[in-house]
């Protein structure tokens, strides 16, 4: 029976070596960090209009006054960000699939899907929001709806449907063709290839870019302000251009950081730990 193993006197003294230099390099950034947000908080708050700022923007009154429609119009930024996410991921995957077919019997639909991607990653989503929700009621089509937030939410998909397509044809693009041949040698199809093999590796492999993505997106809700749909932005600009002041909006953007910044974390924590995975640690 051999001795449990324990390291030398020499690997103890690296370990204290490199505990003490990880300790020196805490304290310098947490002091940096200290002295760089006295010196912002010294800046701005001996600027000439920092008690008229005080006014207009960090009124705890306002503040509290506008909190009930902030909060009423943030639960549609919700509603809308988890609907859409849904209908973006299956749109995104069924265009980079399409994208990523070889039959020439998909040629129409993959020209199709070439045309959707250009054009929609190029067009401004604001822009795109103002077609959907004003140009497609005014068509009067029967049948189609004509609520903004439903169209608001059609506008976002064909956005972000384009986006999302991308990032996962990048992760179907990076699975290794030997995996493609194995699958064939198997017996499967190219579908059940597809299904099985290729879309849960990309999946997994893009995971990180496509969580920014719906970061962003949930951001955008936002954009449906412009046609009037009553979300948090709007009850926030509602309020201050009745009561001239501008509090409202940056409540409006702490809901918003609360819901977006757990969000980036899980993201960056997904990035770490598919970084260990690809090293092997």
């Amino acid at each position: 029976m051999t001795d449990a193993w324990a390291p030398s006197p020499r690997e103890l003294e690296r370990q204290q070596v490199r505990r003490g230099l990880r300790r020196k390099q805490f304290l310098i950034a947490a002091g940096i960090t200290v002295l760089a947000a006295i010196a912002v908080a010294t800046i701005v708050g001996t600027s000439p209009g920092w008690e008229r700022f005080k006014e207009l923007f960090l009124s705890w009154h306002h503040a509290k006054e506008a909190f009930p429609d902030i909060a009423k119009g943030f639960w549609i930024n919700v509603k809308m960000f988890v609907i859409g996410e849904v209908i973006i991921l299956v749109v995104g995957t069924l265009v980079a699939v399409t994208r990523n077919t070889v039959t020439p019997w998909l040629t129409p639909l993959r020209i199709v899907a070439v045309i959707y991607t250009d054009v929609f990653r190029g067009l401004p989503t604001l822009l795109v929001v103002f077609i959907a929700c004003i140009g497609i009621p005014a068509l009067g089509i029967e049948g189609v709806p004509t609520d903004v937030t439903t169209l608001g939410i059609f506008a976002l998909v064909l956005c972000y449907g384009a986006y999302v397509a991308e990032v996962i044809r990048a992760g179907i693009d990076s699975i290794h063709p030997s995996q493609i041949s194995s699958a064939e040698a198997l017996g499967l199809g190219r579908a059940q290839t597809t299904r099985y093999v290729v879309l849960p590796q990309a999946l997994r492999r893009v995971a990180p870019p496509l969580l920014n993505d719906f970061v962003s997106l949930q951001k955008d809700t936002s954009l449906v302000a412009s046609v009037g749909v009553f979300e948090a932005l709007f009850a926030a600009q509602d309020y201050g251009n009745y009561n001239f002041n501008y509090t409202p909006l940056l409540v409006t953007g702490l809901f918003f950081l609360a819901l977006t910044v757990p969000l980036a974390r899980f993201t960056d924590f997904l990035g770490r730990r598919a970084l260990r995975r690809e090293r092997g640690r």
